[in-house]
């Protein structure tokens, strides 16, 4: 295990859909989940990553997707904002996690342990298992003076963000759309010039759903900001992806994205156009790397992908496919 995750940080070294490939081949040994998958669609062996049947996300609300069954298994779930209930993600070792995580941020922004994490998650900080709070507990605990979980308490938030901009104290606010919301709403301070405000997760039910561009551009006249940062993950997977503006992601090397035709499966969409996202993380080597997601998106020629937002749909009918043929 330990030697698949270090050829998939070194993909550079490596072509990636060889290596896709072979994780590809791996899960359908160690997964019963996505083995059964496959076979329900003709058990195939792609060439391709297009030749692949991507596993819908809702499988982790009704299976365990994963190969195996340790007492230590660490366990993230979901928020459970369907009708559906909660996604859980099975995890044999968590230090992979966190090795992942650590490595997909320095890409884009250099090393945690160089920002003061300002982290506003009401939501995820109120239950459980939630593996945004388990990277950003220790992005917190790693970071500088000043990192820490703020919750409902705008006040106490803003005086630390005015501490970090007179001291020149790089900061990065991250914090779930809603609650970036609320605290725009209330902050007069100066134009920010050290901090970074990130955006994940999304309004949960808590507000009028804004799109991301009025959002951002509202966010940005409130905090003087030239750009709003997002990052983009979800509990099913193991990576994540960063913008650092206008909406745009960037993956890490190991992560691919591809756009899916939303009324047929098998035909997947030209640069451009919008459809549902499909992630292949080679990281997710401990479940699944390939995951069709409930994502609106599209991808560009640059290989960076907009979320659009999400396509609305009671239950994915694969998960009542596999039942009837069990």
């Amino acid at each position: 295990m330990t030697d698949i995750f270090n050829r998939v940080w070194n993909t550079a070294d490596v072509k990636f859909t060889t290596l896709a490939l072979e994780i590809f081949h791996y899960q359908r040994q160690q997964n019963p989940i996505f083995a059964k998958w496959l076979s329900v669609n003709g058990n195939p062996e792609p060439q391709q990553l297009t030749d692949i049947p991507f596993l819908p996300i809702d499988f982790f609300k009704h299976y365990r997707v994963a190969g195996y069954n340790p007492p230590d298994a660490i366990v993230f779930e979901s928020s459970g904002t369907g009708q559906s209930g909660t996604s859980k993600h099975f995890l044999q070792n968590p230090e992979h996690y966190i090795g992942n995580f650590r490595k997909c941020f320095e890409l884009q922004y250099g090393p945690a342990s160089r920002y003061a994490w300002l982290c506003l998650l009401p939501g995820y900080l109120e239950r459980k298992n939630s593996s945004l709070v388990y990277m950003a507990d220790d992005f917190v605990k790693n970071g500088l003076p000043g990192s820490d979980f703020y919750l409902y308490d705008y006040p106490k938030l803003i005086q630390q963000i005015e501490k970090n901009e007179q001291n020149d104290t790089p900061g990065i606010l991250l914090g779930v759309t809603f609650a970036l919301q609320e605290l725009a709403k209330i902050y007069s301070g100066p134009p920010l010039k050290n901090t970074i405000i990130m955006e994940t997760g999304g309004m949960k039910g808590r507000g009028p759903e804004l799109t991301r561009s009025e959002l951002h551009h509202n966010w940005c006249k409130r905090f003087g900001v030239q750009e709003i940062h997002s990052e983009y993950g979800m509990t099913e997977l193991l990576s994540q992806a960063y913008s650092k503006g206008n909406g745009r992601f960037i993956c890490p090397p190991w992560m691919k994205i591809m756009i899916r035709d939303i009324s047929d499966p098998g035909n997947w969409m030209a640069f451009g156009k919008t459809g549902l996202i499909c992630v292949v993380d080679l990281a997710n080597v401990q479940s699944c790397s390939f995951i069709a997601t409930q994502d609106l998106g599209k991808l560009h020629d640059d290989g960076s992908f907009e979320v659009l937002g999400r396509h609305d749909q009671s239950e994915v009918r694969g998960c009542n496919l596999l039942v009837s043929e069990n």
